[in-house]
């Protein structure tokens, strides 16, 4: 039976929907993300252009981007708003997070709201149950953005505009039409993409094989989400709700993402004072962030300190005893 399990970790929060053994879906809540869905008391500081794109401003100077406008308020007024998209990573002003106005009492979500019962784990635990389920390798294709199948591999690109996935390989077209589009639909879902998504099938010339890849999507992407026909040119457009970033635009925000992936493995290795080995990027991120090297010293009962090391690559950070 499937399970979805949530792992506490430092900077973020994990969960994996694990179906016989393999990490079939995952998302993670990032600290001091609030999550879609919850109802917030907001300032309104910008009514925005011709009643759209309001701006409102949260605890913590949050800004909230009101895509629908605040009609009828003023700027410096009160209201309640509720997050419709969490914050993506990014410099485009856009990707703020998402929100609308609301009547209902202020409630927040929690974190991971999965709409279903989650086993939590202990963490650090002696058993990595994530990584038993190949978590390391859910990563690797989240910072490469290619994902490799019997056959053929993804090449995903998270642009501004949409999700781009191209399908390529060493079978017949035919059957690498009706397999990429397989291995597309459960990328998209183990990666958590939403929004606007296109994947580049191979061009094929019958109807009847474009039918079946579109059907191949139908099966293994679950409700909701809409799509177009697969065309002639094997482009199919998939559009999913957007709540969060998915993993790949996570991991656009390399220090970040590869800092908290660093912590994690630092975390379950042998307890004792460390000594982290890193990129200057990595060091000059954790340096802001003490909070997150005193949770990680907690962890492995002694101090830790940091060493840069521009030798050593982005997500190849280390950790030595002391």
């Amino acid at each position: 039976m499937p399970e979805w399990l949530i792992e506490r970790g430092i900077g973020e929060d994990r969960a994996v929907l694990i179906d016989d053994g393999e990490i079939v879906e995952a998302r993670v809540a990032l600290d001091g993300s609030l999550p879609a869905g919850s109802v917030i008391a907001a300032r309104l500081v910008n009514t925005g252009t011709n009643g759209r794109n309001a701006i409102a401003v949260g605890a913590g100077g949050i800004e909230y981007l009101l895509p629908h406008g605040a009609p009828g308020l003023t700027q410096g007024a009160t209201l309640t708003v509720e997050i419709t998209r969490e914050a993506i990573p990014g410099r485009e002003p856009w990707k703020r997070p998402l929100a609308r106005i609301s009547d209902e009492r202020s409630e927040l979500r929690p974190k991971l709201d999965l709409g279903s019962p989650a086993r939590e784990l202990a963490f650090p635990a002696p058993t990595d149950e994530l990584q038993a389920a190949d978590w390391d390798d859910l990563l690797d294709e989240a910072r490469s953005g290619v994902v490799a199948f019997a056959g053929g591999e993804l090449r995903i690109s998270a642009t501004p505009a949409m999700t781009l996935i191209d399908v390529d390989g060493y079978l017949a077209p035919e059957e690498l039409s009706v397999l990429g589009a397989a291995e597309a639909a459960r990328t998209i879902r183990r990666h958590d993409i939403g929004g606007s998504i296109g994947v580049d099938l191979p061009t094929v010339g019958s109807k009847s094989v474009r039918q079946a890849a579109a059907t191949a999507i139908d099966h293994i992407l679950p409700k909701p989400f809409e799509r177009t026909a697969v065309n002639g040119f094997g482009f199919v457009q998939i559009v999913r709700p957007r709540l969060r970033a998915s993993l790949l635009e996570l991991a656009q925000d390399r220090a970040s993402f590869e800092a908290r992936a660093l912590l994690r493995r630092v975390a379950l290795e042998q307890p004792g004072a460390k000594r982290l080995v890193v990129h200057p990027a990595l060091a000059e991120l954790l340096e802001r962030r003490r909070d997150w090297i005193a949770s990680l010293a907690g962890q492995v009962g002694g101090a830790v300190e940091l060493r840069r090391d521009p030798g050593v690559a982005i997500y190849a950070g280390y950790a030595e005893p002391i």
